[in-house]
């Protein structure tokens, strides 16, 4: 339990937004509905709130309250996107790659866009071979720098209330000891025996199940999936 008094409609906004960034995972997202619905007196106070917190982190209470200050098209989103316009999220990247478009998709919950930009990437990261042919070979993963899965994995981490990424994939396949067929039905990939149609059939809402985005090519096999999962960069942000 969180010490203090507990929320009620009679605390200051300002309060309300110290004592969600002090709550651990599972209290924050029982606070959600209650920041959402008092975004009005909020959002003149998030962009200042960011300045007291690290873009280093992957700390999802900043990007669903960046999310929750961009959710309206008025000047103080107007103000916050100029003033970050490369983003909020610190995003490094061996390879000189860009993460400033995915970034902007998923602070604006574009989460299909997201989708796409993250293939791409990954796409550049395997190499002008995989660029040409559209999709990359399991045997390309091992050679992507630990610096840009790690800056793709934070973002998503990030902007989905720690709900969607590939270190969230991991923990959830460890968790299945390692069970893909256990894993695709949790992740909403696969119903019984048919898999899920995509774009149409694809829940591209922050409300899909934990794990849903982003998407690998499963119709390929599990190989290059594992191989993702696997990667140093992953298994260390999971703790494996």
């Amino acid at each position: 339990m969180l010490s203090g008094a507990p929320v009620t409609a009679a605390a200051t906004p300002e309060a309300l937004l110290e004592r969600f960034q002090a709550a651990n995972a599972r209290q924050r997202r029982a606070m959600v509905g209650t920041l959402e619905a008092s975004s009005q007196a909020l959002r003149p106070l998030i962009a200042n709130h960011l300045e007291r917190l690290d873009p280093r982190s992957d700390d999802w209470a900043a990007g669903f309250l960046i999310q929750l200050l961009l959710a309206e098209e008025d000047g103080l989103s107007e103000a916050f996107l100029a003033r970050y316009d490369a983003g909020w999220l610190a995003s490094a990247s061996a390879s000189a790659l860009s993460f400033e478009p995915l970034q902007r998709a998923l602070m604006l919950q574009q989460f299909e866009q997201a989708d796409r930009l993250t293939s791409a990437l990954l796409r550049q990261l395997a190499g002008p071979a995989a660029e040409r042919r559209g999709y990359v070979y399991y045997s390309e993963v091992v050679t992507m720098p630990e610096l840009d899965l790690e800056s793709l994995d934070r973002l998503w981490v990030c902007f989905s209330r720690g709900r969607f990424g590939l270190s969230v994939q991991a923990r959830l396949l460890a968790g299945y000891n390692g069970r893909w067929d256990q894993l695709w039905p949790k992740l909403a990939w696969k119903q019984g025996r048919q898999w899920t149609r995509y774009p149409g059939s694809f829940q591209w809402t922050i409300s899909a199940p934990e794990g849903h985005m982003p998407l690998v090519n499963q119709l390929r096999g599990v190989r290059l999936m594992d191989a993702l999962l696997s990667h140093p960069a992953v298994q260390r942000r999971i703790g494996g």
